[in-house]
């Protein structure tokens, strides 16, 4: 009797349902009972059933509940291998060409001519290799500038700041966040400088100017407790996001080229 209620209930449930799903789930059933069918003593999955339900965890809001072969966790792990192996294998790929490598000698001399000489740029440093008679262009020498050295009290004065203020900053930045067709999604998160607490946090996949604008409207709606917002030189934080952070109130402090935002 009960098995006739369930079976009843079923049915009515399923007149209500939209043709789309029902395929699914008939596409889904069937699927599983392939596995079952050609299965031995121990239950092995191929490669194309795990690649099955990683399509289908994407494609199916209910994929779980016509799931009887594995746990929704282990198409979770399926998914998370991929990606691994997806990645793995654009890791290995070797481009050949590219610019020459930099000897380990010329990188030491532009970095002593940078500590000795302040005030000359790229196009004086390059006239000074080529004298010497080195091969390489200006725009190299530009590079390698920026990755010098830097001054060890420039350092400790940036330290000081971020000590002394630290109840009034709040810092902003993004990351990525991979999906399942190898997409990615870019996060802009706000935290508070003093104790690490997430400010405001939100997710797209076409980061612009306009867009940070918006969200920083949401993080600052009146007048702002924070007085110095940091974040780096990327292009998404460009002269309008800027502006619009003078706008609210609060002084804009950007951050040097490649450098890391240090916990204090």
């Amino acid at each position: 009797m009960f098995r006739l209620l369930k079976l009843m209930f079923g049915l009515a449930f399923r007149a209500f349902r939209c043709r789309r799903d029902l395929l699914l789930e008939n596409l889904a059933l069937r699927q599983q009972i392939l596995v079952f069918e050609r299965r031995s003593l121990r239950l092995k999955l191929p490669a194309i059933d795990k690649l099955f339900w990683v399509v289908a965890r994407k494609l199916w809001s209910g994929w779980k509940e016509s799931l009887f072969v594995v746990t929704p966790e282990t198409v979770v792990r399926w998914h998370r291998a991929g990606f691994r192996l997806y990645w793995s294998f654009i890791s290995q790929y070797k481009h050949v060409g590219g610019r020459r490598k930099v000897s380990k000698d010329l990188r030491e001399i532009i970095f002593r001519m940078i500590a000795e000489n302040r005030t000359w740029g790229a196009p004086r440093i390059h006239g000074e290799l080529l004298a010497l008679g080195f091969d390489i262009s200006e725009r190299t020498v530009s590079r390698w500038m920026q990755r010098a050295p830097k001054d060890p009290k420039q350092g400790n004065r940036w330290k000081a700041f971020l000590r002394n203020h630290r109840e009034v900053i709040a810092a902003m930045d993004f990351f990525t966040v991979p999906t399942i067709n190898f997409r990615l999604l870019y996060c802009l998160f706000v935290i508070g400088h003093d104790r690490r607490r997430i400010l405001h946090f939100n997710a797209t996949a076409h980061p612009t100017s306009c867009w940070v604008i918006e969200q920083l409207r949401e993080v600052f709606p009146f007048e702002p407790v924070h007085k110095y917002l940091i974040f780096d030189r990327d292009q998404k934080f460009g002269l309008d996001v800027i502006a619009a952070v003078k706008a609210t109130g609060i002084i804009a402090k950007r951050t040097s080229f490649r450098s890391l935002f240090e916990k204090i």
